[in-house]
């Protein structure tokens, strides 16, 4: 019967391996994800109401730019606004 030792420096290599790993995982999700939304994806994204949207707009804490008759809101401006930087 054959024995594999596991040492410290094993593990550390594998850590690091597994730390690359994830943060690729995570580099191409950001590349994926579209610049700008619709309403309609921004509402699902955030799971909130139609209402909850318009007054987020209304108050400014969520800016967007409107094209013809549709609304489109910036990927990093929620970003921004989730994380308490907008």
């Amino acid at each position: 019967m054959r024995v594999n030792l596991v040492t410290k420096e094993d593990l550390q290599d594998f850590k690091t391996e597994l730390l690359e790993d994830i943060k690729n995982l995570f580099n191409i999700k950001i590349s994926e994800q579209k610049l700008w939304l619709r309403s309609s994806e921004v509402k699902e994204l955030l799971k909130i109401s139609t209402g909850t949207l318009q007054n987020l707009r209304v108050s400014g804490t969520l800016s967007y730019t409107r094209v013809g008759g549709t609304l489109y809101y910036n990927y990093k401006d929620i970003e921004k606004m989730l994380n308490g930087k907008g």
